[in-house]
């Protein structure tokens, strides 16, 4: 479990990106922060592995605060993905999977070993192992990313709008591939967004989030669809306007969201 507890981030120019935030996140979930842009997501996420240093406030894993804990130490336990995969230009694709691993003392042979494990599970080909990320496609790239960030079968995953630099067609397979994974590795993922499609389809619970980092609505994806809080809440989801209808549909999939010409958006419960 993660808790933010009254933190506030003000920057040394005056800026408070965070007022006074507070929310518990549920363990072996994905909790999705969803907003424009300024509005306070990356930093949260970014102070649960002290990236980013609240000003006033507490986060707490497991009920052990952050702040008492070795940055260093802290970040090599907590898996994290970010936007343009991050890869080291010069190491393999395999070398790249195993730095965390490499840093904290796993021998070479056993670390690739779980590299090409970790390769399987993220819908890679074991042959790219030995390839660069230049010889790699955007989505492949952001595989070995995510791939990067599990190899020390971390129980907390950040992810920062890891989707968002790879085409439509890539980032909805990218998206099915996540949900595969927390259903087979059952995480903690903290997840960044701007797209509230992509925080449906992805969180067990989703917080839409004002300027401040204030919370505007949280809940399930079927409870803000169902019962958007006030104007900016539906204007935000779309159920105001035809650019954007989704709906919920009961399948014998489950619960999925479905846009306005039928297509299926996402499972979102079961």
């Amino acid at each position: 479990m993660i808790e933010f507890r009254s933190v506030t981030k003000e920057f040394a120019d005056g800026t408070r990106a965070v007022n006074e935030f507070s929310l518990t996140i549920p363990s072996r979930r994905t909790t999705v922060f969803v907003g424009s842009s300024g509005c306070g997501k990356t930093t949260l996420l970014r102070m649960i592995n002290r990236m980013v240093e609240p000003s006033t406030g507490d986060v707490l894993i497991d009920d052990e605060s952050v702040l008492g804990q070795d940055p260093v130490k802290l970040r090599r336990r907590i898996g994290y993905v970010m936007q343009n995969s991050g890869l080291m230009p010069h190491f393999s694709v395999l070398d790249n999977v195993t730095t965390v691993l490499r840093i904290t003392g796993t021998p070479r042979a056993a670390a690739h070993s779980r590299a090409q494990e970790l390769l399987d599970t993220v819908g890679l080909d074991r042959a790219l192992g030995t390839r660069y990320p230049a010889q790699l496609s955007g989505g492949q790239q952001q595989r070995v990313g995510v791939a990067r960030a599990l190899a020390a079968d971390p129980n907390v995953l950040l992810m920062d709008e890891p989707f968002g630099a790879v085409d439509p067609i890539v980032r909805a397979d990218l998206q099915q591939e996540l949900v595969r994974l927390q259903r087979e590795l059952d995480k903690t993922v903290v997840f960044v967004t701007h797209d509230i499609e992509e925080a449906f389809l992805l969180g067990d619970q989703v917080v839409i989030l004002d300027a401040g980092a204030r919370i505007v609505q949280k809940g399930s994806p079927s409870e803000i669809i169902e019962n958007p809080i006030d104007d900016f809440v539906a204007s935000f989801v779309g159920v105001d306007r035809g650019a954007r209808t989704l709906s919920l549909k009961q399948t014998p999939r489950g619960t999925v969201v479905v846009d306005s010409l039928g297509r299926t958006q996402g499972v979102i419960g079961d």
